[in-house]
């Protein structure tokens, strides 16, 4: 009898430590495959962000001011109803033909948001919020003209999570209003490019008339970009390097109208 009730207690010990290894072991496998799902998610996000950030592509489809952009699902497809109202709401950031930088690249649960050339938002300087004055009567310290934010964003969405993919992968989903091949100086510097400014793209010059392809040729992406409303236009200044050694490019539209060096 003695020996039955330590058999029965033996059963029931070994019967606890085997749920409760079986319960690690699940455990374990669960956190194993969690951790493996988050090294391939890190990895995919390392290499979009490898390959794609402060990329140059040309703008196929015009970009709207504001702070949504246009959204394009996983099959490449415009979402033109949304663009053609952020275009009616807050007007046109970027114009097609139009060279465009990569700024910034945000992963979310169901999309991948991409900012061009610094978003969308008015950027404005601290000292811009400053008024001086005596009791009642105050002006602001900034009296220049507002600064127009000329960068938006594009959005491509997926109908669940975000799946692994490569940069290839995203260009070409992007690429019905984003055209990542124009951007190699190889193929800019082509017959196509005139003679004159052949010479300044291969000495690293700028010259009025050039646009903003062969610019991007001869000096590369700029440090800063600034446009302002001048005289009714908006035009864009491209500016290079650090005082007491600066570069202005000037653009109205797509091509170079002055060119200042400091």
């Amino acid at each position: 009898m003695r020996g039955l009730r330590s058999w029965m207690r033996f059963e029931v010990a070994a019967g606890f430590w085997l749920r409760r290894g079986a319960g690690a072991c699940l455990t374990l496998a669960l956190a194993s495959c969690l951790f493996a799902g988050n090294q391939s998610e890190s990895a995919t996000h390392i290499q979009l962000i490898r390959g794609l950030l402060r990329e140059i592509a040309v703008s196929k489809v015009p970009f709207p001011r504001g702070q949504k952009g246009v959204r394009v699902d996983s099959q490449g497809k415009l979402d033109k109803a949304n663009a053609d109202s952020e275009l009616g709401a807050n007007g046109m950031a970027i114009k097609p033909g139009m060279p465009v930088e990569i700024s910034k690249i945000t992963f979310k649960a169901k999309e991948i948001v991409f900012e061009l050339n610094g978003g969308g938002k008015k950027k404005s300087k601290w000292y811009e919020h400053l008024e001086v004055g005596v009791g009642m009567d105050t002006v602001p310290i900034a009296q220049a003209p507002p600064v127009l934010a000329y960068g938006s964003w594009v959005t491509l969405v997926f109908p669940g999570k975000v799946p692994a993919l490569s940069v290839d992968q995203v260009k070409k989903d992007l690429g019905n209003v984003l055209d990542f091949t124009r951007r190699s100086p190889t193929e800019l510097y082509s017959p196509e490019v005139p003679a004159k400014f052949k010479e300044a793209i291969k000495n690293h010059q700028v010259v009025v008339g050039m646009d903003r392809d062969a610019v991007l040729s001869s000096k590369g992406a700029p440090d800063r970009k600034v446009r302002e409303v001048r005289d009714g236009a908006e035009q864009e200044d491209w500016i290079y390097g650090s005082p007491p050694h600066v570069l202005f490019v000037t653009f109205d539209g797509d091509s170079v109208i002055a060119v200042r060096q400091y």
